[in-house]
């Protein structure tokens, strides 16, 4: 099973440093994203409910778009153009709003029914984080995996997890280590999980703030000067961002219908021919 997982994971870093030499543009992309959303949260704040439905649907747009781009850069077919990432735009839109609304109405009871209990922020990130554990390959679901509706797109998630979890969630827990052994580690780790479980993936911030976050645990553990930490962060959060999302597609292409059964015994065979 090690030596199967770890030629499941060269496979995919090879596929992923192909897809990022022809994808750069991607990372130019993300950042331009970013500064859109930016500016869709500033004119949104001041609209209350409006302002809501505004930045919802910026943000299905924006991780449509990103979607997309993913999954032309997952081909290497030819490298990414301008006109890719204007055309991007519209990609995966109403998959994105689908599920987001439907998650949303269980949250939102979640933190109504919260609010006066004594328990209420253990049992809301217990929550958020058993959602951010069964619906993590949503993103990858939605582009990937043909559906026909939200409801769809939460069981092919959780029935990836339950046949995939090992394979699929180690990368995350080595990029998170860092994270998890500072001194407010558990606290950092668990109010990230919670954001990451409130949207599915799909959270357009959060898709920013993961690369970001995992930036600043490795550059604090690796003991770089503290004068030096927003500098790296700032630069190196576009083409992690970017690496993170590549890698997670390929991973998923390789995992998804196939069985950790099957892929042991394609490694057994190989090593006996």
């Amino acid at each position: 099973m090690l030596t199967s997982t770890l030629t499941l994971y060269r496979q995919v870093a090879r596929a992923t440093g192909r897809s990022l030499r022809c994808g750069w543009l991607n990372m130019a992309g993300i950042v331009v994203f970013a500064l859109l959303f930016v500016g869709a949260s500033r004119i949104a704040a001041p609209l209350g409910i409006a302002g809501g439905f505004l930045l919802g649907a910026v943000n299905a747009l924006l991780v449509g778009a990103t979607l997309r781009l993913i999954d032309l850069s997952l081909t290497a077919s030819r490298s990414i153009h301008i006109r890719d990432v204007i055309e991007s735009m519209g990609h995966y839109f109403w998959d994105v709003i689908g599920v987001g609304f439907v998650l949303w109405l269980p949250v939102m009871a979640l933190d109504m029914t919260t609010q006066a209990n004594p328990y209420g922020q253990f049992l809301s990130s217990a929550f958020l984080c058993l959602l951010f554990l069964l619906l993590n390959p949503a993103p990858e679901i939605i582009y990937q995996v043909r559906h026909d509706s939200p409801l769809d797109v939460f069981k092919t998630s959780y029935e990836f997890v339950l046949e995939n979890w090992i394979e699929w969630f180690l990368p995350f827990v080595v990029l998170i280590v860092p994270v998890a052994l500072s001194p407010s580690g558990l606290q950092e780790f668990l109010t990230l999980v919670s954001r990451l479980g409130r949207g599915a993936g799909l959270d357009f911030f959060q898709i920013v703030i993961l690369p970001f976050t995992v930036i600043g645990g490795w550059v604090t553990y690796l003991g770089i000067a503290p004068e030096w930490h927003w500098l790296l962060m700032a630069l190196l959060t576009p083409p992690v961002a970017m690496a993170i999302l590549v890698f997670r597609g390929h991973l998923f292409a390789l995992l998804h219908g196939s069985s950790r059964r099957q892929r042991m015994f394609r490694q057994q065979l190989n090593r006996t021919r």
